[in-house]
This record gives structure tokens, C-alpha cells and sequence, in this order.
């Protein structure tokens, strides 16, 4: 049996390089030789990749404003037992980028469907943020219009969790001037820009300070992912506080119960109950 015949029929969901042409796996490199066609979400975009490792395997566009059509068409070739590739421009497909409706017409059909994991920019961004990554939540793109993406910002103020958005370079001022008027010039936050490229740029801190160093720059450019943290939270605290001290100071100062400050405390921390209400009785 040869190499092409190893690759069985089914959608392939193959991430590519978010910034840096060598953040691409073997085997997606095999897979996007050994499928039939490649759904692109810009064929000019993707063809730089494939002429980088020598692939000459068809493509064909798949984007936001044909998704619908090609879906139907892609999904035919996949139920006749066909092999078709998506990727997005960088990254995973199907987050933040085309993908849903094909995956739902493979799956309808009975079809196979791949992941091919490789780079995401909101992972790439959260693990090296500084933020807490224990939980998270990822939202894509921030709304367009300031009202409404105040309105998204409104139910983070005491948001527990890291929360992650895709963000324009001509709109991040506009944004972080809606993220202070919100939820604080305090607030931690971090501002990803250009990840795995030449002029990767990490800027962290309150998101008043950011505001001002993003202002003073004019025009931004590149990929952007920005990273709230969480209301208050250990990454806003110069001495780390015992989970015993942080379930007595929630008690405290957020007068909950002692069940439901064990259970906040837990959350913090990463661990269980059981093991927050240990260390809540160890010297006690």
C-alpha cells in the first residue's frame, strides 16, 4: 500500500502556522499532500505555505462569503468518499473562521471527521500572558461599535476567569478605552500582538497604563489577541496569601457563607473543595 493510500476518506481540519512557517506539524504537512483538494480561506494566502513545503495538492476557496455554496459542494465530494482538507488563513479552522457548515455536512453524511491539531493564537497568547490559565473563556471578535461592545464587556466586571478576544489593530485604542471605561484602569490585562512573527510584542499590566503605551504608538499594526484577567485573583496580589487567609478574607469581604467561600477559594487555586477545606482547618 502506498503513503497516499494511508490517508482514509473524511474531513480534515488541519491548523497551520498562526505567524511562523515552521509551527506546522508532520503530519499536517502529509495530510495536505495526500488530500484530493484544500479548502482555503484565502488560496493566496495558503499557497505561500504549500510552495514553502513543496505541496502541489489543488485548492480551492472556502471563506465567509461563500461558505454556504462551497459546503454544499465540498460536502458531495466528501460523501462520494473523497479526502478534503479546510484551513483558515492561520491558525485552527472553525475557530473564528470558516469551517461550521462543512463540518455539519460531513457529519451528516456520515462522514469522518479530523481534527489536525496544531497553533491557536488564543492559546499561544494565554500561556505566556501571565494570566491565570486554569480557566478561561475565549470569545473571538470584540463587536465593531462601542456600545455593543460595551455590552460585552458589562458581565466581566467580576469575572472569574482569564477572558480572551480577537481584537482589529485599527480598533484596539477604541477598545481598551471601552475595556477602562468598564471595567477599570486597574483591571490586568495583557495585549498579545504579532505571535510567532519577527515583532512579537507582549505588552501587560493595568489596562489604564497599556491604554496610554497603545495611544502614544499612532498606527498599530498586526494580529492582535487581548487578554482580560480576573477580578482581583492572586495575579493582583504582591504576596500570595494562604488558601486558609483567602477563604476567611472572601468570608469577610464578600460575605458568602462558608460553603460557597470554600468553593470560590477551591476554584482560585485549581484544586477541590476537599483539599480547600483541609487547609481551611489546619491550624485552627
Amino acid at each position: 500500500m502506498s503513503a497516499a493510500q494511508d490517508l482514509g476518506p473524511g474531513l480534515y481540519l488541519v491548523a497551520t502556522p498562526i505567524g511562523n512557517l515552521e509551527d506546522i506539524t508532520f503530519r499536517a504537512i502529509r495530510v495536505l499532500k495526500q488530500v484530493d483538494v484544500i479548502a482555503c480561506e484565502d488560496t493566496r494566502q495558503t499557497q505561500k505555505l504549500l510552495n514553502h513545503y513543496g505541496i502541489e495538492t489543488r485548492t480551492v476557496s472556502y471563506h465567509q462569503h461563500n461558505e454556504r455554496s462551497r459546503a454544499a459542494e465540498l460536502g458531495e465530494e466528501l460523501a462520494q468518499g473523497g479526502r478534503v482538507a479546510v484551513v483558515s488563513d492561520a491558525g485552527m479552522p472553525g475557530i473564528s473562521d470558516p469551517g461550521f457548515r462543512l463540518v455539519s455536512a460531513a457529519i451528516e453524511r456520515g462522514v469522518p471527521v479530523v481534527p489536525v491539531p496544531g497553533a491557536a493564537a488564543f492559546a499561544s497568547a494565554l500561556v505566556a500572558s501571565g494570566l491565570p490559565g486554569e480557566t478561561f473563556k475565549f470569545h473571538g471578535f470584540l463587536p465593531p461599535k462601542s456600545s455593543a461592545r460595551r455590552r460585552r464587556l458589562e458581565p466581566l466586571r467580576n469575572s472569574g476567569e482569564t477572558e480572551i478576544f480577537y481584537e482589529a489593530p485599527h480598533r484596539i485604542s477604541e477598545t481598551l478605552e471601552d475595556v477602562v471605561a468598564i471595567l477599570g484602569a486597574e483591571r490586568r490585562i495583557v495585549v498579545a500582538r504579532e505571535l510567532t512573527k519577527i515583532h512579537e510584542e507582549f505588552l501587560r499590566g493595568p489596562a489604564g497604563e497599556i491604554l496610554e503605551k497603545i495611544r502614544s504608538r499612532g498606527d498599530v499594526r498586526g494580529e492582535i489577541t487581548l487578554l482580560i484577567g480576573p477580578t482581583g485573583g492572586e495575579q493582583n496580589r504582591a504576596v500570595p496569601v494562604s488558601v486558609r487567609d483567602r477563604i476567611d478574607e472572601i468570608m469577610r469581604e464578600e460575605k458568602l457563607g462558608q460553603k460557597e467561600a470554600l468553593k470560590k477559594a477551591a476554584k482560585e487555586r485549581g484544586i477541590s473543595k476537599s483539599e480547600a477545606y483541609r487547609e481551611w482547618q489546619k491550624t485552627r
